[in-house]
């Protein structure tokens, strides 16, 4: 049990980490995005083929599974384009804004009832992100990105719960990072058009980094929670995951020294979203509690 936690935490500090590798890898965010979904897509196929865990799965499976990957790949770009235009810090505070936006979407799209609770606590990360706004106005472009990227990454795990109920996760992983690079390679010659860069190439200092956030960032890191969810149970992982911004803004502060650069308004902005995330947590494993106790409960009334 200790491993699985100690590989679980490991997992999400790799993912608070993937902010750090973004501003390091000196690329445009698109050029980014499209090398790692190449790197982590291929691997991959290598390494899934060869442990046998790929499936055969329908073609309208497939294309399904690369639209999502499509929605992944579009909150990286824009995820990494909030870095690009503010800092670290500000992007991963964006994207604790994830819960309010899955408590809009996923009661629409999975026919569920609305928690009216998740989406105030939601409402109020939204006011904390709002003051960092409206007073730090040299992130306002990135703090828009950022937004836009907590959108995208609320949606693609509210489809893939549906896919994972008949695909298991290593097919659906691997379908979905090669979906993603296929359509951004698509896109990609409107981007640079947009966006034109001076060198298609990487260089040696942006590609091992690009190394770092495909191998140990994506594919290590997905391996590491994938054997902590066989021991932990899935509401152990994901309450967990909501460490990660917290991971990333502290190795931002570390490495960057990002706390220097961020006003009094950035850190009540921080403060507000900290207590609601604090009291998602706790009402989570109230729930929690009482489903254990529940269940406790029906095995002890069935021995009877």
């Amino acid at each position: 049990m200790k491993k699985a936690f100690l590989q679980l935490h490991i997992a999400v500090f790799l993912a608070g980490f993937t902010g750090i590798l973004g501003r390091l890898i000196t690329l445009n965010e698109g050029m980014l995005v499209w090398y790692r979904l190449l790197l982590t897509s291929v691997t991959m196929w290598i390494l899934f083929a060869l442990a046998e865990k790929l499936q055969r799965i329908p073609f309208s499976d497939i294309l399904k599974i690369s639209g999502v990957g499509f929605i992944a790949a579009m909150h990286w770009v824009t995820f990494y384009g909030a870095i690009k235009y503010s800092n670290v810090s500000i992007a991963l505070v964006c994207f604790s804004s994830v819960s309010f936006f899955t408590a809009i979407f996923e009661p629409l799209i999975l026919k569920k009832k609305l928690n009216w609770i998740e989406l105030l606590l939601g409402l109020v990360t939204l006011s904390g992100i709002y003051i960092i706004f409206h007073f730090d106005t040299q992130y306002k472009t990135g703090i828009v990105i950022g937004i836009v990227s907590a959108v995208l990454a609320a949606l693609f795990p509210i489809f893939n719960k549906e896919f994972l109920k008949r695909i298991n996760v290593e097919t659906m992983l691997t379908w979905q990072q090669t979906g993603g690079f296929v359509t951004l390679s698509l896109l990609l010659p409107l981007y640079l058009y947009q966006f034109p860069v001076d060198s298609f190439l990487p260089g040696w200092r942006n590609a091992g980094w690009l190394l770092v956030l495909a191998w140990i960032c994506s594919v290590w890191a997905f391996q590491l929670s994938a054997n902590a969810l066989k021991r932990l149970s899935a509401f152990t992982v994901s309450l967990t995951y909501n460490l990660e911004p917290v991971y990333g803004i502290l190795l931002a502060f570390m490495v960057y020294r990002e706390n220097k650069y961020l006003s009094n308004e950035f850190y009540i902005g921080f403060i507000v979203i900290a207590i609601a995330l604090l009291i998602h947590l706790f009402l989570l494993l109230k729930v929690e509690r009482k489903l254990t106790a529940h269940a406790s409960e029906r095995i002890s009334q069935e021995d009877n």
